[in-house]
């Protein structure tokens, strides 16, 4: 894409989308007086709760829309892996709640929920809070899936960190890299289709090999993955050969990239019915995810692993009233990224206050950018728009695009910028 076309399919469908999506909530002519009475509640604070939140209040100033988040500091996965890679700090991925308290007038409230009575349309916290709502929002992100292998669990993640919850997990995985002797080798494991952040798995490989470059460059990584093709390939082998050499080695499943069992004591793992194995001097296995807990809990995934909802409005096919948007949802041909979170929290919040004044929804055009780093100063995107039709969210065809190959340093560059003007867009977005 030309400097051009990306900053103004930027503006026009992917940050903020805001200006399309403000009609639909109908706040600037009236219509959403019925909602002013309503109390809308989130569940989770990251991109998709947040965004919710805060354009919940932005088409209807008066309705009552209080938010549900664990912590108060949140840590944007997207972002995580430059900590990884030494060109980034745990303080530049941390969002806080003040703004949307402060600037937009949602209620925060620091806790967990611990259950949803979708009947009784209650949700009750840890604190024994019982809070009622009219409509629910739910984005509680993922959870994995530990039974997927034998020879892991859960608490196995305090040796063995996933990072793929960004705080503490990052932190963990930094400080083994750090620790980690010269020469030694680096194995991830990544998950299966579909999981959050498809090109995450392969930026983080390219910004660990970043951080052995300029510290212990005689380390190898390898990617180990139950997939035979995965997202942007062509141009992260591209860059990988260009700044790694052979540093960097990807294990498709036919080769021994599936893994069938975890020696999780001697950090190593084991495939094609224990023909292949590899020793690990840091194993990061990031496992197959599925909704968040609480979301499974109040049966919103059904007999599945993720939740079906009306793509059209986000609202759960399993429990009216109750809006499942970002990673837990079943979105159509729309990934489970940060940037897909945000543009359907908007798609939800709009459909809420139309809901609640009596009107039929609308359908809007969605949008997907994903940015990865493979250095500091060379960025790969794929960006898409999406629509919805005949029931599904699927992508427009013609719109969108993908960086192009054998681009020349200037390029790839460029993209880097907009790699870093990206996420400051979307987090002031979503949280300021």
């Amino acid at each position: 894409m030309t400097d051009f076309s990306r900053r103004n399919f930027l503006k026009a469908v992917g940050i903020g989308g805001a200006a399309s999506l403000a009609s639909l909530g109908c706040a600037a002519n009236g219509t959403a007086t019925a909602s002013r009475s309503a109390r809308v509640i989130v569940v989770g604070g990251g991109s998709g709760g947040a965004t919710a939140a805060k354009y919940l209040k932005r088409f209807s100033p008066d309705m009552d829309v209080t938010l549900i988040e664990p912590n108060a500091t949140y840590y944007t996965c997207y972002g995580s892996n430059w900590v990884l890679g030494g060109n980034a700090e745990m303080d530049d991925i941390a969002q806080s709640y003040d703004a949307l308290q402060s600037r937009h007038g949602v209620k925060v409230v620091q806790d967990t929920v611990m259950e949803i009575d979708p009947a009784g349309r209650t949700v009750t916290t840890s604190a024994g809070e019982a809070m009622n709502y009219d409509r629910l929002v739910m984005s509680p992100g993922i959870d994995f899936r530990y039974d997927a292998v034998p020879g892991i669990t859960e608490a196995d993640s305090e040796r063995i960190p996933h990072a793929w919850k960004a705080g503490e997990q990052t932190r963990l995985l930094r400080q083994q890299l750090e620790a980690m002797p010269d020469g030694g080798i680096f194995v991830m494991v990544a998950p299966g289709n579909p999981f959050r952040c498809p090109p995450g798995p392969y930026e983080r490989a390219s910004m660990v090999a970043h951080y052995f470059q300029q510290e212990k460059p005689r380390s190898k990584i390898i990617i180990l993955d139950n997939k035979e093709a995965f997202s942007k390939q062509g141009l992260f082998m591209e860059g990988w050969a260009q700044h790694y050499g052979d540093m960097i080695e990807w294990v498709a499943s036919s080769r021994g990239g599936q893994v069938e069992e975890i020696d999780a004591a001697n950090l190593r793992t084991i495939s094609d019915g224990g023909f292949t194995e590899f020793k690990a001097d840091v194993l990061n296995y990031i496992p197959p995810q599925t909704a968040g807990k609480i979301a499974k809990q109040t049966g919103l995934a059904g007999d599945g692993f993720w939740c079906p909802v009306n793509q059209l409005t986000f609202e759960s096919t399993i429990h009216p009233g109750i809006y499942v948007i970002g990673d837990s949802s079943v979105a159509g041909a729309m990934p489970k990224s940060g940037h897909s979170a945000n543009n359907q929290a908007k798609v939800a919040a709009a459909a809420i206050v139309r809901d609640l004044a009596g009107l039929e929804p609308l359908a809007p055009s969605t949008a997907n950018t994903c940015y990865s780093l493979i250095t500091p100063d060379h960025a790969i995107s794929v960006a898409a728009v999406y629509a919805y039709q005949d029931g599904t969210i699927g992508g427009v065809e013609g719109a969108g695009g993908v960086s192009p190959m054998d681009a020349p340093a200037s390029v790839r560059r460029q993209e880097a910028l907009y790699t870093k003007g990206w996420y400051d867009g979307i987090t002031a977005d979503i949280w300021g």
